[in-house]
């Protein structure tokens, strides 16, 4: 474990920002990171944790010391007649998560293909995509205490999910460093495909059968038509929630806006579509300086 100081962020973060940080550290396993607890920069300055960088807008130098996690690993931990448990390291690519599963024909996470991030960050945010989320299929996580030191086991119900939500974005904000997760896999999927484009995708790529092969095809092919590459362009991928109503409100809102896209919610709420408010409001494209909305698809910052 190397501290380096002046470093450039403008690799570690998919808006491509140009800012440095006055201490940087890449970790590459749980005992690095439990040394660095212990390092009086760790202890007494600023942190900025940074996984993936597909969640993080960087609008100046970092007066701190920025943690970056490149923990890797992806094993098998249990198994039983109906699924598998993998466990992955926090800084293994999301994709090449799913990618995994998917090649093993464990089901469940397919839906969830060619989200930017690493899986460390995927249970903060409760990531989700096309009619799933990662807390479908999540079982368990170890955490460290950056405060002790202490390493804590969450469960399901511990991480209170909710929509883009989770306890790790509310109370224990900034508590706490993910170091694995362990999710449920399907040996038997069940498939999803009545979200979005996903149906009428899969009858443009001609599919008769439908597999968790399948779906994560026309995922990516959805995704890659509308989403840009943060190669070519700095972006951090869809930015916005989808705004939850009441059913009430939600056939207020049909009589005065016949073609508003939503989707039933639980409780009998409804999501609108975030994407179609804002293209409506004109927004979809615009550009001030070097930086807008993007002229694919509105819910993407560029």
């Amino acid at each position: 474990m190397i501290i380096k100081e002046n470093i450039s962020l403008k690799p570690f973060n998919t808006f491509g920002i140009e800012a440095r940080a006055r201490y940087f550290v890449e970790l590459n396993n749980d005992d690095e990171i439990l040394n660095l607890i212990h390092n009086n920069i760790f202890r007494f300055g600023k942190i900025q944790i940074l996984n993936g960088g597909s969640n993080t807008l960087f609008t100046d130098d970092f007066d701190g010391l920025v943690v970056k996690l490149a923990t890797q690993g992806i094993t098998k931990v249990n198994e039983d007649e109906n699924h598998v448990y993998l466990q992955a390291k926090a800084g293994v690519n999301w994709h090449t998560f799913v990618s995994f599963c998917i090649e093993n024909n464990y089901g469940g996470l397919e839906n969830l293909s060619l989200i930017p991030g690493n899986v460390g960050a995927a249970p903060i945010q409760n990531i989700g995509a096309y009619g799933v989320e990662q807390k479908d299929c999540f079982f368990s996580l170890e955490a460290i205490e950056l405060s002790t030191g202490q390493i804590t086991i969450f469960n399901h119900n511990d991480c209170k999910f909710d929509y883009r939500n989770s306890i790790f974005k509310q109370e224990f904000k900034d508590k706490f460093l993910i170091l694995s997760v362990i999710y449920r896999l399907n040996k038997n999927p069940e498939f999803n495909v009545t979200y979005g484009a996903i149906k009428s995708e899969l009858e443009k790529m001609g599919i008769d059968e439908i597999t968790i092969k399948t779906i994560s095809q026309a995922v990516c092919n959805i995704r890659l038509s509308k989403l840009p590459d943060p190669e070519k362009i700095g972006n951090a991928g869809s930015f916005f929630k989808n705004p939850l109503v009441t059913n009430e409100k939600y056939l207020q809102l049909t009589q005065t806006f016949p073609g508003i896209v939503a989707f039933p919610a639980n409780y009998g709420n409804y999501k609108l579509a975030a994407g179609w408010l804002i293209e409506n409001l004109g927004w979809k494209g615009f550009r001030r300086g070097d930086a807008g909305v993007c002229e694919t698809q509105a819910l993407v910052l560029v």
